[in-house]
């Protein structure tokens, strides 16, 4: 297991999350020559930014990235890496792209993302439970 934690100088970590975003009006853009590109730009952002892609799918009209990342990055960062930098460089490459994005925006507002990872809330609260029982001397400070 520890061969997937990430250490720094005061932290041991695996932060993952499953981000999705939708190209704008969800038209179906990301196809062929642009798909490709699109994929090639995220897995550059993703070394650039000391990201591990775990898996990800580039479809015709979204994203879906499962990812693990260190925890000086947060996920609004990361997309925004992610979404700006692709957006920019697939309309300077892709030229009719401005014919259906005249307002430079490619993708839609917003994303979703939901935290992944190796524990489950019930193993969280069994650990804390445990914690709790073994006050023997009282100095634990509960928190509800």
């Amino acid at each position: 297991m520890d061969s997937y934690l990430r250490k720094g100088s005061h932290t041991t970590s695996r932060l993952t999350c499953h981000i999705v975003w939708c190209s704008k009006y969800r038209y179906k853009v990301l196809k062929g020559d642009i798909q490709v590109r699109c994929r090639e730009l995220l897995i550059q952002i993703c070394e650039a930014e000391d990201i591990e892609i775990l898996k990800g799918v580039v479809s015709s009209d979204h994203v879906h990235m499962h990812i693990e990342y260190a925890p000086t990055l947060s996920v609004s960062y990361i997309v925004k890496q992610l979404k700006g930098r692709t957006s920019r460089k697939l309309q300077q490459e892709f030229t009719q792209l401005s014919y259906r994005y005249w307002g430079k925006h490619f993708w839609a507002s917003g994303y979703g993302v939901w935290s992944t990872g190796n524990i489950t809330d019930k193993m969280v609260n069994e650990y804390l439970e445990h914690h709790r029982k073994d006050d023997s001397d009282n100095s634990n400070f509960i928190l509800e």
